[in-house]
Parts: C-alpha cells; structure tokens; sequence
C-alpha cells in the first residue's frame, strides 16, 4: 500500500492505443520515413560529404561573410571549422549538418505558413497558443517517445521529433510579426486598393521579416540541439560521441565531440542572426544616408543664398 485508496494507470491504454496504430498504419509511417531518406537526408549528407572539405570551408566563409559583412568574422569561423576537421570530426559534422539542415527546412516549410494562417485568424490563434505553450514547455526528451513508438531507431525518427521540438518558437514569432505590423501602414496599403493577398505578400511579410528570421535564428538553434539528443535513438553524428563519452565515462571524447557542436552552433547563430539584422541594417544606412545628403544639400542652398543677397542686405543681417 503506498497511502492512496485509489490506483490508476495509463500504462496500458496507452501501449494498446499506440499498438494499433502502429499495427493499421505502420506501413504508411514506413513509406513516409523511407520517403524523406530517399529524396531529402540521403542526397543531402552523400552531397556534402563528396564536396572536399576546402570547398566546404570556401563556402562557409562566403556564406559568413555575406551574412556577417566582416572578413575577420568569416576567417575565424573559417578556423573554427578547420578545427574540427583537425579533430577527426569531420564525418560525423557533416552528418550533423545535413539532419539538422533537412529538419529546419521542414520546420520553416510547415512553421511559417502556419503562423501566416494563425495571423489572419483570430480563432485559430485562440487555439493554437495553448497548445504551443504546452510544447515549450515539454522537456525534449518527451519528444523521442512518440517518434520511436511510430518509426522506430534511425535518422528519421530524429528528424520528425526535432522539427516537432522546434515548431513552435517560429510559428509564434511569425504570427506576431504580422500582427504587430504598424496599422498606418496597413491602412495606406489598403487605400490603394490592394487585394488581401497583395497586402500579405507586399507588406505584411516584408515588415515582419525581422521577426520571421528570428523565429528561424530559433528554430534552427533548437534542431541543432535536438539532433545531438536524438542521438539517443540512433541518428548518428557528433551527438553519437557525445553519447558514447558520457556512456562510457570517455571524457575527452565527449568533450571534444561537444567543442563541435559549440562551434557549429556559433557559426548558424552568427550567420541567421546576420541575414535578419542585414535589411534593417541597410534600410538604417540608407535613412542616414539620405539624412546627411539632405543636410549637404540645405547647407549649399544657404550658401547659394548668402552670395545671391546683396552687399547691402548682408551688411543689414550683421547688424541684426
């Protein structure tokens, strides 16, 4: 007797529920999985690890650069990345960087057109809230059990539970960009005539980018850390050594595999964080830009004016 009166347990229910569904529609989740290997993992992670790693490298620094408009930014991430092939990691990054790569594009997929349709109605977002709330607030973990239960061991059990963990920051952030566009705007856009869809693609989802890449900047770090957790039911990469070092108390191997992880991270947060503040950053340059040449153009105006007044009326002004 452990002090209650009453014994309850879902134990049961659950695995009987989950049991049938696998039992009527395992072959569909089969197909599904072997679907998103065949024709998004398996090319992505062959392609990357066919490239040399210098042009690997090369792009990375390009794409850094382009983003961060720093070249010692992208040479030191450049080392960085060398680092890791140094370390003999090289493999398993890459393995890294095409699940995480394929589960972002499915989040963002799936993510922004979903808080597209949760902006425009005020019902679904009523319901759609809670229910991301509850998601973000779950442990990580949480999100293996499902996956397993329905797909079993591998990569792509990885990639559904990581795109489920990191939906939720960008459906939400995309829905408040939309909505908290500047209303004079809407309404000026309005007056002209534009349709509802004009008004969504033309202005709306130009305004809200800052915040749309945001909840990318976010998404992208969750399914980076989901994939090193879902390590735990086989999806390989720099997680599987982390994995392996805590299990068998290999410390520096695990350390090592978590400096590469630390790295890689760095260098997607600086980049997606680079592209969402590049536009507000050029339209800031082009406002100052515009204010200085309006300043140079006034002040030769007024110095227009003075030598067109005559001798005269200049020694009037002095004397005022």
């Amino acid at each position: 007797m452990n002090g209650f009166f009453l014994h309850l347990s879902m134990v049961d229910v659950v695995n009987d529920k989950v049991g049938a569904l696998v039992q009527n529609y395992g072959d569909a989740f089969h197909a599904f999985s072997l679907l998103v290997l065949k024709y998004l993992l398996v090319p992505l992670e062959s392609g990357l690890r066919v490239l040399p790693p210098w042009l690997v490298l090369v792009v990375a620094g390009a794409i850094t650069w382009h983003a961060t408009r720093r070249m010692g930014v992208a040479g030191f991430f450049v080392l960085l990345l060398y680092a890791i092939g140094c370390f003999g990691l090289w493999d398993k990054l890459m393995e890294t960087l095409a699940l995480m790569l394929v589960a972002t594009v499915l989040s963002i997929a799936i993510g922004v057109p979903a808080g597209i349709v949760c902006s425009q109605s005020s019902m679904l977002r009523r319901i759609l809230l809670p229910v991301l709330d509850v998601m973000q607030t779950l442990p990580s973990f949480v999100y293996l059990i499902p996956v397993l239960m329905l797909f079993g061991l591998g990569k792509v059990p990885a990639i559904f539970a990581t795109v489920i963990y990191a939906l939720p920051p960008l459906i939400r952030l995309t829905d408040l960009g939309i909505r908290h566009v500047d209303g004079d705007v809407i309404e000026a856009a309005r007056a002209f005539g534009t349709t509802r869809w004009q008004l969504l693609v033309g202005v709306q989802l130009p305004l809200a980018r800052p915040s749309i890449m945001a909840g990318i900047n976010q998404t992208t770090m969750m399914s980076l850390s989901m994939v090193v957790i879902a390590s735990m039911i086989g999806s390989r990469g720099l997680g599987e050594d982390v994995l392996a070092g805590i299990q068998t108390l290999d410390v520096g191997k695990g350390m090592q595999a978590g400096i590469a992880i630390v790295i890689l991270a760095i260098v997607i947060d600086r980049v997606s964080q680079g592209y969402g503040q590049e536009r507000r950053a050029r339209r800031v340059a082009a406002a100052q830009r515009d204010a200085r040449v309006q300043a140079r153009k006034q002040k030769r105006e007024q110095a227009l004016a003075r030598e067109a007044q005559p001798d005269g009326e200049l020694a009037s002004d002095a004397r005022h």
